[in-house]
């Protein structure tokens, strides 16, 4: 992956280039990985749901942000976990972004009062720790800013 190996990131692709294929950002397994240290510790508390922000529309082509993939995983928790063998518990895994645009998921955060002067998306920061604003992530993040009419508290370079 570009993101964990000595990989080009890339930059300044064009939106409908982003949402084609699986890209070199592609970080294998990580959200099953996610959901798999969130069901151990949901098993221990004694919870059934779990929450994750995948998004679909604006998830750059990565396989585990899709539906299919939670409703697979969530069935594999009632099978993976002496809960849901014994039928005590059937776990819920909860996507709450993952139908909507970007541009929704950034009116709903400031609608919500979130403080998103302390999120993060760019892949390819510069030197000064600034977003490059030129890299798949960036552009979508710019793209909901912009279509939400929201001004992104995150300094970008470009």
């Amino acid at each position: 992956s570009a993101l964990t190996d000595d990989i080009e990131v890339p930059k300044g692709r064009s939106h409908e280039a982003i949402g084609d294929g699986i890209p070199v950002t592609y970080v294998p397994a990580r959200n099953t990985i996610f959901l798999a240290h969130a069901l151990a510790w949901a098993e221990v508390l004694g919870s059934q749901d779990i929450f994750i922000g995948v998004n679909v529309l604006d998830a750059s082509g990565y396989p585990d942000c899709r539906p299919e993939f939670v409703e697979a995983f969530e069935r594999l928790a009632d099978l993976a976990t002496q809960a849901g063998v014994e039928g005590k518990s059937r776990f819920r895994i909860h996507t709450p972004l993952i139908a909507l645009s970007k541009a929704q998921i950034v009116a709903k955060a400031y609608e919500l009062g979130v403080d998103l002067s302390l999120t993060w998306s760019c892949y390819a920061p510069e030197p000064d720790g600034r977003a490059c604003g030129l890299c798949d992530s960036c552009l979508v993040r710019k793209k909901g800013f912009a279509e939400a009419r929201l001004l992104d508290p995150v300094p970008s370079a470009h």
